[in-house]
């Protein structure tokens, strides 16, 4: 974020970035309530937890906040995997960097066992597992999830030496649903369904926002009733009309945003000009 905007308004960082820090994230009772099953449950038992929903409803953010939560955590340590479209090579290969264990992907024998090593010696030295976390999961090749199921458990399937967190659009519950992924499926001990955001949840994170950014009044409440009404449920939606809002008050510099400028910015593209709306009725807008 630049310094001018700073100055202008008196912000520490762009409130609608996606880039905040985790205190400007609202957590709410059905997030905090998966992270403690999390925190309880996974971090000190292992085992699989899911989160899923649509674009932009917040699966990300949720996942945000669980890694918070888990890192504040005495003796549990998480590692985020970054390229879930990986193949089962290049998936060892991240694995061994995350939870610092050189491996030999050609060798992948040696790597599960030394993965397995690593996480039972965690275990026996703190009582508490290591947790993998897990964005675009339904990006994860079929062969990949399997080897992650049999990597994180021994005794014969009765004890799981790590926890992990997927999320997914619904791409990754249909996708557990396959015959060769539902052994992945059954062991889904917790989940989280992210739903659209309502009006209130959607005023929540952008008032929670702006004030942990540094200036609650930054746009009207006009504005925010206006944003929340227009964004269809959807946090992304709504942030980022939000963003593009600030970014063009802060080239005119104005005092404050209202909707007015909403009006300007927005309405504009929502109107059809007579000669396209003739086009559009007869069939030739293409």
């Amino acid at each position: 974020m630049n310094k001018d905007l700073r100055a202008l308004y008196g912000l520490k960082y762009s409130p609608f970035s996606p880039d905040v820090p985790v205190e400007a994230l609202v957590c709410s009772p059905a997030v905090d309530d998966f992270g403690w099953r999390v925190e309880y449950g996974l971090a000190q038992e292992g085992g699989f937890a899911m989160i899923t929903g649509e674009v932009g409803q917040g699966k990300s953010v949720s996942l945000r906040l669980i890694e918070d939560r888990l890192e504040r955590m005495r003796d549990v340590t998480v590692g985020a995997l970054v390229h879930p479209q990986s193949n089962l090579a290049d998936f060892y290969r991240e694995l061994g960097d995350l939870f610092g264990v050189p491996l030999r992907p050609h060798n992948r024998w040696a790597g599960f066992k030394a993965l397995r090593d690593r996480w039972v010696s965690h275990i026996e030295s703190t009582l508490m597992r290591a947790v993998l976390l897990v964005d675009e999961a339904q990006d994860m090749a079929p062969p990949v999830l399997n080897e992650l199921r049999i990597l994180t458990s021994t005794r014969f399937d009765s004890r799981s030496i790590l926890g992990v967190v997927l999320a997914g659009d619904q791409r990754l519950p249909d996708k557990l649903q396959r015959d060769d992924l539902m052994p992945l499926g059954s062991r889904i001990r917790s989940r989280l369904r992210v739903e659209a955001a309502t009006i209130d949840d959607l005023r929540a994170c952008l008032l929670h926002r702006m004030k942990t950014a540094g200036n609650a009044k930054l746009m009207t409440q006009e504005l925010v009733d206006t944003l929340c009404e227009h964004a269809l449920g959807n946090y992304r939606m709504a942030l980022n009309m939000a963003g593009e809002l600030l970014a063009v008050a802060a080239r005119r510099e104005l005092a404050q945003l209202d909707e007015k400028l909403y009006l300007e910015v927005f309405a504009a593209g929502d109107k059809v000009s007579p000669k396209r709306k003739g086009r559009r009725a007869t069939g030739r807008g293409r």
